[in-house]
């Protein structure tokens, strides 16, 4: 490959690295061609953008980034596979859910602005809530006080309403 190749390929790296807010490097040594193939159509139905790359060229882009990578760079040996992501626990869901025997097996990953290296953390990657569950746990907590003060009122209607049409109905 010529230089000028390295140099396009750690450009675009580097590119996709600032493009997308998380990333999994994954072990991809082991898988062949169709498991490979079913792993990529996978991973576009899952809006993750799959990169098999060479380590020196991963390597290159990860010092040329503005975020320091470096406790990554140890992952980087075998045959690597970038799963690029802007939600955080979509690829780790995916590895847990395709994984056959460690295969393919997660190296490390960059999510929420924290490291997670080795695979043993995939457990603690697929916990972790994406933006949207946030938010959505966010607005329920909101929501139950104020559902609770109209059900107080409701049913305080009712009970009015109810002693009101006794009282209405009862001779005199």
């Amino acid at each position: 490959m010529k230089k000028e190749d390295k140099a396009i390929i750690i450009e675009q790296l580097g590119a996709k690295l600032k493009e997308y807010a998380h990333f999994y490097l994954v072990d991809v040594t082991a898988m062949n061609a169709a498991a490979t193939s079913d792993l990529r159509r996978r991973c576009f139905k899952s809006d993750i953008k799959m990169i098999v790359v060479k380590n020196t060229l991963l390597h290159k882009a990860l010092e040329a980034a503005e975020v320091d990578y470096s406790p990554l760079y140890p992952c980087l040996k075998g045959t690597t596979a970038v799963f690029f992501c802007n939600t955080a626990n979509v690829p780790a869901k995916l590895i847990k859910e395709v994984s056959k025997d460690g295969i393919p097996g997660l190296k490390a990953a960059y999510a929420e602005e924290g490291f997670y290296v080795g695979a043993d953390q995939l457990d603690v990657l697929c916990s972790i809530k994406s933006k949207n569950e946030v938010i959505a746990e966010v607005v329920a907590l909101l929501q139950s006080p104020a559902k609770n003060v109209i059900s107080s009122l409701q049913s305080a209607g009712q009970t009015i309403h109810g002693v009101l049409k006794t009282l209405g109905e009862r001779p005199e």
